[in-house]
């Protein structure tokens, strides 16, 4: 199983239209070989250097398992957007003006033998508490933004 974005490799710099500093839209993803038992996908996007806990960016979930891509600025088709750490749904990408160091952003994809039940207003710990008997894979890459935050 796999996830990676055409726009930038893994453990490479998230390119700037895809940051507030630029025009805030999530990059293009590409998904694969999945298990055959795959009945839906979840989409996870954070921060794991926030503090003083990981910032959950993106989340996705009940994405059907046929989904193989998804554009630049587009919601996974037929997926579901919960809610993200800024109280929102929808991608919120890296905001280097609000930290300083490098910071890693993981693009987490699960395949689940079920489809979860949830509102769109669920965020990610209803989902990760709906999904964790459910996990069957999980692929991960990583997109890496340097702050320009001046410590005072």
């Amino acid at each position: 199983m796999f996830i990676s974005s055409p726009a930038f490799p893994d453990r490479t710099i998230v390119l700037k239209p895809h940051t507030c500093m630029g025009e805030n839209i999530s990059p293009p993803l590409e998904f694969g070989d999945l298990p055959p038992q795959t009945k839906s996908l979840v989409l996870i996007v954070e921060d794991c250097d926030a503090t003083p806990i990981p910032w959950v960016h993106w989340l996705v979930f009940n994405i059907p398992p046929d989904t193989t891509t998804v554009s630049a600025g587009s919601i996974p088709a037929g997926g579901t957007e919960g809610i993200a750490n800024g109280g929102t749904h929808g991608y919120e990408g890296p905001c280097p003006k609000y930290f300083h160091g490098t910071h890693h952003y993981h693009f987490q994809l699960f395949a689940l033998d079920a489809i979860l039940d949830l509102p769109p207003s669920a965020d990610k710990a209803h989902v990760a508490a709906s999904m964790k008997e459910h996990i069957i894979d999980s692929a991960t890459f990583v997109g890496l933004c340097e702050g320009i935050k001046t410590e005072s």
